[in-house]
C-alpha cells in the first residue's frame, strides 16, 4: 500500500515514465480502492443515490458558497478526490481501513481546515479553498437570510450556556450584515473584538477558529454528545471541543449583550472603547460583563415597572417648556415689571408626559439648507411673519419658511453686517481674535447663523415672548439658541467668558435701573471684549432716542468702557486693567465686593455692581486666550499643576487627558461606531460636559454643541468657553430652557447616576424626549445598573434601542427616538392658561 501511494505522488510530479511492473502495481491498487469505495458506498446510509463520486466538482467562487454546502455529504467526499488531484481523500480511505459506521463523520472536527485558511477570509467563504470533512446542512445558511432580529430585542447570556467568543450579527440599515467575534488578548492585555477582516498574521489559530465554532454552539454540543460511540481520531477531536466549551464558559462574561439591526459596531470600535474612560475609574472594556441570571433578574424587573405612558395636554401644545409655561406661577408673581414672567416658574414636580408632535412633523431639512429654510408643518408660526415680514426675517413660500438673511438692523444681508463690524473694527478679528459671542435679543438668529461662515460661535438668546418662536425657528435652522429673557437674575454663564456681546435692536432698556442689566453683560464680556450696540438710539435723531443715547455715553463711561466706533452702530471695548476704574472721582456704579463671586449664575439676583479685572498672571481673564483655533487645543494658563483636576490628575494633566480620550472615543466609536449617520445630525447636547473634550472632539463635523454643566459637578464651564467653545449652567432636576425638538443627538456620561442622588430618573428620561428630534439619537455611558434602567424606560416609550453593552459595572447605550405619542392626554393643571 506505501508502494501504491508513493506511485501517486511521483505520476502527479511528472518527473519520469515509470515501469511497466510499477504501473501494474497502481493499476491493481486503483482497482482494489475503487471497490472498497463502492462497497463503502452502497453500505452508507448518508449516501444520496444518483450522485457519482467520480464526477469532478467544478471550484467556486465566494458566492457560491451556500449552493455546495447545502449539496449532500457525498458532494463533500467528492470534492475531496477532486482536491487529491484523482486520488483517494483521507477521510475515504480511513473508511475503506476499518469497520467505523459512515455516520461518525457528522460528528468530527468540522473547523479542522478552517484553520488553515488565510486571515482575510472570513466564514461565509470557508468552503472555497478547502471544506470540512462533513459540512453540516445548517451552516450554509447566510446572515441575511435568518429571521429579521426586533430592534428592541436584548441578548443576555449564561456562562454555562454559551461559548467562547459569542458572535455577534450587526445589520446594517441598508441590509448589510457584519458578523462581530469573539474576544481576543492583544499584547497590551486590551480586550480586542475578533470580526470579518479582523484576523492578522498575529491572530492565534484558535482564535480563527473561534469566529465559526461560536456560529455553531449548539451543534457542537451535539457533536460531543455523540462522539461517545467514536475511537481514535474522534476522541482527540471530542477532548478538543469539550474544552472550547469549557474555555467558553469562563469568557462568557465578557460578552456583547445587545447589537439591534441597522446599527454599525465594527470590531475597531469596540476594542477602542477599552481604552476609554469614566469620571470614576478610567477605564472601558469591549465588551458585556453579565453575571449567569442577570436576564432572568432583568426580565423579571421589567415585569414588575409598567409604565403609563401619555401625551401632555396643556396651552402650549406641541411647544410646551415645563418651566416657562408654567401659567399657575406666573399668575401668582407679584410684579412682572423686571420680566419675572419670562424667567423659569418650574413646577414642583417635573412632568411625565410626552410632548405631543405638530400635525404634519417631519424630519428637519439637513444644514447648510436649512438656514435658508424649514419646513411650516414644523414650526407652524406666522406670528413673525406677520410681524417683522416687511424686515426681512422671515417669509412663509409654500411648504416652507424662508429665512432671507436680513433683519431689522443688516437689511443687506447678515455676512455684509458681519464684515461691516470688522471693516470698522479690525481687531474683533471674527474667527480668530473674536471666537465666542452672546447675542442678546437674538429674533431669528440669522446673524448667528451666517457668523459659522467666519468660524464664531454665537450663543443666541431671547425670551419666550409675544414674538412667538423666534428661538424655535433658530434652532429648527440648525444655529445655537436658548429660551432666557434679562430680568432679575444672573444669565446662567460664568463670569469674563464671551469675546464679544452683541445686540440689534434688542430692545433691552440698559440705561436703566443705574444700569443692571448692562452690567450683567459687563460680568460677562471678557477684559478687552467688545460690545456691538446697533439700535435707533445710535443713528437716529428722534427725542426718544436722543434721550437714550445720552443716559447710555455717560453710564457707559462710568463703566470705563471705550467707545471706539460710532458709524452706524457703536462699538465698546471693556478695559483691560482697573486703572480707570481707580481714577473715577465718583464709585457709581460701585465696585462688587470682594466676596462676590462673578461666576455664581445659577439663580443669583442681578447685582448693580462691577467686578474688578484681573491683575495676577495666574488669574483667568488676565489675558486673551490663543488665537482660534490654537485655543481649542491648548491647555488654559491658569489652570495649575498644584491644583487636581475631575479625574485626580494635576489640572493640565487632566485637560489633556480629557481631551485625548475624547477624540479617541469619537473616532473609534462615535463616528463609525454606532450606525449614526452624522449628515443628518446638527444640534448636539452634551448633557454633563467635562472639559469640553467631546465637543472638541467634534471639531471637524458640521455640528455645534451645547455643553451643559450641571449645578452640582465640578465648575469646568470657563474651562469651555476659554478653548473657544460655550455652554450653560443647569439642574437637570428641572426642565431644559429650550423648545421641544431641538436636538439631534444627546449625551450624558455619567449624569443619569448623578442625577438619581437627588430626584427621580423618569422625569428626566422624560425631558430628554421632550428635547431630542424624533430619529434622533441619544448616547448613555453610566453604571451598568442604570444602563439597564434606562433601557427598560426608553423601550416602554418605543424607542429603538440600537445598543447596548456593559462591563465591570460600566455600560454604554445608543438609543433612537421614534414618531411614537400616547394616544391618552393627561392635563397639566399649572401649563393650562385661563
Amino acid at each position: 500500500m506505501a508502494q501504491g501511494k508513493y506511485a501517486r505522488i511521483d505520476n502527479n510530479r511528472r518527473q519520469q515514465p515509470p515501469s511497466n511492473n510499477y504501473c501494474s502495481t497502481v493499476t491493481i491498487v486503483v482497482f482494489v480502492a475503487l471497490c472498497l469505495v463502492g462497497v463503502w458506498m452502497m453500505t452508507s446510509s448518508s449516501i444520496v443515490p444518483g450522485q457519482n463520486v467520480d464526477m469532478p466538482i467544478p471550484k467556486t467562487g465566494k458566492n457560491d458558497v451556500k449552493d455546495q454546502v447545502t449539496d449532500s455529504s457525498i458532494n463533500s467526499t467528492a470534492k475531496k478526490v477532486d482536491n487529491n488531484q484523482g486520488g483517494l481523500s483521507e477521510d475515504v480511505k480511513k473508511a475503506s481501513e476499518d469497520t467505523r459506521n459512515p455516520h461518525e463523520f457528522d460528528n468530527v472536527d468540522v473547523h479542522k481546515d478552517q484553520k488553515e485558511k488565510k486571515p482575510e477570509e472570513t466564514y461565509q467563504h470557508k468552503y472555497d479553498k478547502k471544506p470540512s470533512k462533513m459540512p453540516e446542512p445548517k451552516l450554509d445558511e447566510k446572515p441575511e437570510e435568518k429571521p429579521k432580529e426586533k430592534p428592541i430585542e436584548k441578548t443576555t447570556t449564561s456562562s454555562e450556556a454559551q461559548p467562547e467568543n459569542k458572535d455577534v450579527t450587526v445589520r446594517h440599515a441598508d441590509g448589510q450584515v457584519n458578523q462581530v467575534g469573539g474576544e481576543t488578548k492583544s499584547n497590551d492585555g486590551q480586550a480586542n473584538i475578533v470580526g470579518q477582516g479582523d484576523l492578522n498574521e498575529n491572530t492565534s489559530e484558535e482564535d480563527k477558529s473561534s469566529l465559526y465554532q461560536n456560529k455553531r454552539k449548539h451543534d457542537l454540543a451535539d457533536s460531543i454528545k455523540a462522539s461517545n460511540d467514536k475511537t481514535g481520531e474522534s476522541e482527540v477531536e471530542k477532548v478538543n471541543e469539550s474544552q472550547v466549551v469549557e474555555k467558553g464558559a469562563k469568557k462568557d462574561k465578557n460578552e456583547v449583550s445587545n447589537q439591534s439591526p441597522g446599527e454599525q459596531f465594527p470590531s475597531g470600535a469596540q476594542a477602542e472603547l477599552t481604552n476609554e474612560t469614566s469620571t470614576e475609574n478610567g477605564s472601558w472594556s469591549t465588551q458585556a460583563m453579565e453575571s449567569k441570571n442577570e436576564k432572568d433578574t432583568q426580565e423579571s424587573d421589567k415585569e414588575l415597572v409598567v409604565y403609563n405612558w401619555k401625551s401632555c395636554n396643556s396651552t402650549a401644545g406641541p411647544d410646551f417648556i415645563p418651566c416657562l409655561d408654567n401659567w399657575r406661577a406666573i399668575k401668582n408673581l407679584r410684579s412682572t415689571m423686571h420680566y419675572e414672567h419670562r424667567e423659569r416658574h418650574c413646577p414642583e414636580e417635573p412632568p411625565t408626559c410626552l410632548v405631543p408632535l405638530p400635525e404634519g412633523y417631519r424630519r428637519p431639512i439637513k444644514w447648510p439648507n436649512s438656514r435658508k429654510k424649514i419646513w411650516y408643518s414644523n414650526v407652524p408660526h406666522t406670528e413673525l411673519v406677520e410681524y417683522k415680514g416687511h424686515q426681512n426675517w422671515v417669509k412663509v413660500a409654500g411648504r416652507y419658511l424662508v429665512f432671507p438673511g436680513g433683519g431689522t438692523q443688516f437689511k443687506h444681508g447678515a455676512l455684509h453686517y458681519i464684515d461691516f463690524i470688522n471693516e470698522n473694527v479690525p481687531d474683533i478679528a471674527w474667527g480668530k481674535h473674536s471666537r465666542v459671542i452672546l447675542d442678546v435679543g437674538c429674533g431669528v438668529a440669522s446673524f448667528g447663523g451666517f457668523l459659522f461662515d467666519r468660524d464664531v460661535l454665537a450663543m443666541s438668546l431671547a425670551p419666550k415672548d409675544e414674538h412667538e418662536a423666534q428661538v424655535q425657528f433658530a434652532l429648527e435652522r440648525g444655529i445655537p439658541a436658548i429660551s432666557a429673557v434679562m430680568g432679575t437674575l444672573r444669565l446662567p454663564f460664568p463670569g469674563k467668558v464671551f469675546d464679544v456681546v452683541h445686540c440689534a435692536r434688542c430692545r433691552v432698556p440698559w440705561h436703566i435701573e443705574g444700569g443692571k442689566l448692562l452690567l450683567e453683560l459687563n460680568r460677562l464680556l471678557r477684559p478687552g471684549g467688545y460690545f456691538v450696540w446697533s439700535a435707533t438710539p445710535v443713528y437716529q435723531k428722534k427725542p426718544e432716542d436722543k434721550e437714550i443715547w445720552k443716559a447710555m455715553s455717560k453710564l457707559l463711561e462710568t463703566m470705563c468702557w471705550e467707545l471706539v466706533t460710532r458709524v452706524g452702530l457703536a462699538i465698546y471695548k471693556k478695559p483691560m486693567n482697573n486703572s480707570c476704574y481707580e481714577k473715577r472721582s465718583v464709585q457709581d456704579p460701585p465696585m462688587c465686593e470682594a466676596s462676590d463671586d462673578a461666576n455664581a449664575a445659577w439663580n443669583v439676583p442681578l447685582q448693580t455692581c462691577m467686578h474688578k479685572v484681573p491683575i495676577d498672571s495666574l488669574q483667568r481673564g488676565s489675558r486673551w486666550p490663543e488665537q482660534w483655533p490654537a485655543r481649542l487645543d491648548k491647555t488654559p494658563y491658569w489652570m495649575l499643576g498644584s491644583e487636581m483636576g475631575v479625574y485626580g490628575k494635576p489640572q493640565p494633566e487632566d485637560f489633556v487627558a480629557d481631551y485625548e480620550h475624547w477624540k479617541r472615543v469619537v473616532s473609534k466609536s462615535y463616528i463609525n461606531g454606532m450606525g449614526i449617520n452624522w449628515a443628518t445630525v446638527r444640534n448636539v447636547m452634551d448633557m454633563r460636559a467635562i472639559y469640553g473634550g467631546f465637543a472638541a472632539a467634534l471639531k471637524d463635523m458640521n455640528v455645534w454643541v451645547m455643553n451643559v454643566v450641571p449645578i452640582d459637578s465640578p465648575d469646568v464651564l470657563p474651562a469651555i468657553y476659554e478653548r473657544g467653545l460655550f455652554g450653560i449652567y443647569h439642574d437637570w432636576c428641572q426642565s431644559f430652557s429650550t423648545y421641544p425638538r431641538s436636538y439631534d443627538l444627546m449625551h450624558a456620561d455619567h449624569l443619569f447616576s448623578m442625577i438619581k442622588q437627588k430626584c427621580k430618573i423618569v422625569p428626566l428620561v422624560v425631558e430628554v424626549d421632550r428635547i431630542l428630534r424624533p430619529e434622533g439619537k441619544l448616547i448613555v455611558r453610566d453604571t451598568a445598573e442604570v444602563v439597564s434602567e434606562l433601557e427598560s424606560i426608553l423601550r416602554s416609550m418605543q424607542w429603538e434601542i440600537r445598543m447596548t453593552y456593559n462591563k465591570d459595572n460600566e455600560g454604554l447605550l445608543s438609543a433612537q427616538k421614534t414618531m411614537w405619542r400616547p394616544k391618552e392626554f393627561e392635563t397639566l393643571d399649572y401649563g393650562m392658561m385661563t
